[in-house]
């Protein structure tokens, strides 16, 4: 969805919007990857927008949104390794920490991955899917194209900001419906991510669960099709025909390595900061659908359970107060609990004039995370 390839390839799939899902399958399974890329000259213009991406990169390796863990870092360097073996050597991926779903790879190599993205996914073949749509709109030159389709030096500079951290949040609406790849680009990349995912053993069925996935948790929060109202989607194939062509092309595939296990592992010390930048990300709507299927999945995760309950405590409609005193008790129940749930519980009880019950839960608080940023408010309240 957000944020979002490249650099020469003779090879292109001759794609249109009228092909079935059928026929879209067959074309996926006959197309093979291009020969390693040779560094453009920087006389010309994809020389020159390889040696613009090279200085971003550069930015983004000092930048504090980078993600620096190298256990991640290895891991989804393996993943590009196992998708593109042929490639992978011109390939370096950055996990950066922004709590939205995307995934981008500039022409020079330079992958992108979101924690936002991260968190959304439920093992490895999921994540993989992803990434070898990234690596789709690389190998057929997608970024070029476009690039090419600006008109004038100040959508230029537009284009390229999709790829720099400074600001991009901000201007990222704007930048996907002006510059988003076409319809026909990203079908192509999600065949291409296919294929890669079958060469490498995934299980392919789970390409389609990513789209799915994530337009229940639109859908929850603001109704209707998201291709529809939202312009992070004016480029994509609608959601029912993506999740469709999806499902077709890995019709015919039985299984393959889904990665729970490995995915979960990577991500265990991670996940309380994902959460908690989901939190602060302030769409709560989102938060709850996606935490709920989360949950669905994980019933016994104090961690969700409180990133949940303080969702909704946020949130504070309806019955979300009574919910979020449930999913925050629940969470303490479990006995493994995040120290903020104590502060969450301490303000509940306080807006609800229970002066002892949140005295106990900010003193709890206090004691389990003696060192938190907001310690000497607490202890003001206390």
């Amino acid at each position: 969805m957000k944020r979002r390839a490249l650099i020469g390839c003779a090879h292109c799939l001759a794609l249109s919007s009228l092909l079935g899902p059928a026929a879209a399958r067959a074309q996926g399974q006959s197309w093979a990857a291009p020969q390693r890329f040779e560094r453009p000259d920087v006389s010309t213009d994809e020389g020159g927008l390889w040696a613009l991406m090279d200085r971003e990169e550069t930015r983004l390796r000092r930048s504090p949104f980078m993600l620096r863990d190298a256990a991640l870092q290895k891991y989804l360097q393996d993943m590009v390794a196992r998708l593109a073996p042929a490639h992978a050597a011109d390939m370096r991926v950055y996990p950066v920490r922004t709590p939205f779903f995307n995934a981008s790879m500039a022409p020079n190599g330079m992958m992108q991955v979101w924690t936002g993205l991260l968190l959304r996914v439920d093992n490895e073949a999921q994540l993989a899917a992803v990434i070898g749509h990234e690596i789709g709109h690389y190998l057929q030159r997608h970024t070029l194209e476009r690039l090419r389709d600006a008109k004038s030096r100040s959508a230029f500079g537009m284009f390229l900001g999709m790829f720099g951290l400074v600001g991009l949040v901000g201007q990222l609406v704007t930048l996907a419906g002006a510059f988003g790849f076409s319809r026909d680009q990203e079908r192509q990349a999600d065949q291409i991510s296919v294929t890669l995912m079958r060469q490498a053993g995934y299980d392919t069925r789970e390409a389609a669960k990513v789209w799915e996935n994530l337009r229940l948790e639109l859908v929850a929060a603001h109704g209707g099709d998201p291709s529809e109202r939202s312009p992070l989607f004016a480029s994509h194939p609608g959601s029912v025909e993506r999740a469709v062509v999806l499902r077709e092309l890995a019709l015919s595939d039985a299984g393959g390595h889904l990665g729970e296990e490995e995915h979960r592992r990577v991500l265990a010390g991670l996940q309380a900061r994902m959460l908690d930048d989901e939190l602060k990300r302030g769409q709560t709507g989102e938060t709850l659908a996606l935490m709920d299927r989360l949950i669905g999945r994980e019933p016994g995760r104090a961690d969700l359970l409180y990133a949940r309950g303080e969702a909704r405590r946020l949130r504070g409609s309806a019955d979300d107060l009574d919910l979020a005193l449930a999913d925050l008790e629940r969470a303490v129940a479990l006995g493994v609990e995040p120290a903020e749930t104590h502060r969450s519980l301490g303000y509940l009880h306080l807006g609800r004039n229970q002066s002892e019950r949140s005295r106990e839960a900010f003193a709890r608080y206090i004691e389990k995370a003696p060192a938190a940023p907001d310690a000497a408010l607490i202890k003001s309240l206390l």
